[in-house]
């Protein structure tokens, strides 16, 4: 009996220790020679800024990395979108070397072009999110995302219309890997344990891009100094906009035969079953070097994904942008909707929002000079649009999840359409009470 429960107050320890680490790494701002803004992110600009050519070199290496391992696995034979998306991912490392070389067009090396994407966005990225993958394992690796998922059961039917068990996928989805939460909900649905519409609710609702993700965001759009406001208020948005599109068709049209039922418990039961879930999983963990390392190389590989599709995807979008009248089109879908928000720009807002269809820097890029009630908005919505087909939609048609192109289509318009209106109520009471300022 000592025995076990010397290992209890162990398992405790480690939960109690692990995730404070993880919640102190994320959420609290700290201010080093001059700039406040969380720790890792410290971290990565001090690589990025003290280190620069051996970052280089690592982010060029994870590009190639990220353009071969398709072709190296086969992945890339899958679906016609998975192939267009490697040769994106090759023509990525290609543009990448073209930039270094000092050979490319003077129209691609505007600031704004292949050196914002360059310098910008893919040297940090290069360290942000193998870094912030670091801060997620103390975040979900200790049993503090069992706990709260635990927790969170009792309105996950009622808001959401999946069941209580998700309430662990949808948390892990939105801090954690989009691909990931994928892949957890897929095997799920496979075991019959979701039915078609919990999965497609659940795929389009709450895989969105990393917390990692949303901290290069922040820095594009320039609000870091607001990292707390925006993180929990785009969280809460998000799963708001779900709560809806929950509701509206492709989604209520999806049969929604079979699943499980849910255990209800009382909250005298439930708050003792919600720690003992979350001491169960520090119990268990693999050793925390083991925990660390795997979350690390599931950013380094996230990464290489990323980053050469953010310099091919990123310029054509920009190209489109800035030469074309096509998200001029897609905005006017969008103008309404800003311009009921009230942000000050509504049809150049808009476009730039629509842009997010393809990749969803592309609305941080586009719009970081706009007022920070827009860049705000913009902010959440690349997060809380969910859809886009740099990335999430090739990962979603290669589940067995029921979802067409066109389904995601729908609710991508319904997700930024009604996310929106919501981050520009929040941004104007922002503003109002000094959160913003």
């Amino acid at each position: 009996m000592e025995k076990e429960s010397s290992f209890d107050a162990a398992a405790l320890l480690k939960m109690l220790v692990f995730s404070s680490i993880g919640i102190v790494m994320f959420f609290v701002p700290i201010e080093i020679a001059g700039r406040s803004t969380i720790l890792f992110d410290h971290a990565a600009s001090y690589l990025v800024r003290e280190w620069k050519t051996p970052v280089a070199v690592i982010a060029v290496l994870m590009m190639v990395y990220g353009a071969v391992a398709p072709i190296a696995s086969g992945s890339w034979q899958k679906s016609l979108t998975d192939r267009v998306l490697t040769l994106f991912k090759i023509a990525g490392v290609l543009i990448t070397l073209w930039y270094l070389s000092g050979t490319a067009p003077a129209v691609l090396t505007e600031k704004d072009m292949l050196p914002f994407l360059y310098e910008k966005l893919s040297l940090p990225l290069s360290m942000i999110i193998p870094i912030g993958a670091l801060a997620l394992a103390f975040l979900i690796g200790f049993g503090l995302l069992e706990m709260v998922g635990v927790l969170m059961q009792p309105v996950m039917r009622r808001l959401w219309k999946t069941p209580g068990s998700s309430a662990i996928d949808a948390v892990a989805s939105f801090v954690g890997s989009y691909s990931v939460g994928l892949l957890l909900t897929d095997q799920v649905y496979r075991a019959g344990k979701y039915t078609a519409r919990e999965a497609a609710i659940i795929a389009t609702g709450f895989s969105t891009v990393s917390a990692a993700f949303m901290v290069v965001v922040a820095k594009t759009l320039d609000l870091m100094p607001f990292w707390n406001f925006y993180f929990w208020s785009c969280f809460v948005i998000t799963f708001a906009i779900t709560a809806v599109t929950a509701r509206l068709p492709p989604i209520t049209r999806i049969d929604n035969s079979g699943g499980v039922a849910d255990h209800t418990l009382p909250w005298s039961k439930r708050l003792p079953f919600a720690f003992a879930s979350g001491l169960a999983v520090a119990q268990s963990a693999d050793q925390p070097l083991r925990i660390l390392w795997s979350h690390f190389w599931a950013g380094v590989k996230m990464t290489a994904a990323i980053l050469p599709s953010i310099m091919a995807i990123g310029l054509t979008g920009l190209l489109l942008a800035k030469y074309t009248p096509v998200f001029d089109a897609l905005g006017l879908l969008l103008v309404p909707f800003t311009w009921l928000g009230g942000l000050s720009e509504p049809f150049a807002a808009a476009k730039g929002m629509a842009s997010g269809l393809a990749e969803m820097f592309l609305p941080a890029i586009l719009l970081k000079e706009a007022d920070i009630l827009t860049r705000y908005v913009t902010a959440v919505i690349s997060v809380s649009s969910v859809i886009f087909f740099s990335a999430l939609i090739p990962c979603v048609l290669a589940t067995s999840i029921p979802l067409s192109i066109r389904h995601m289509l729908l609710v991508w318009l319904q997700r930024t359409a009604i996310g929106i209106l919501m981050a520009a109520a929040v941004g104007h009471l922002g503003l109002a009470m000094g959160w913003l300022a």
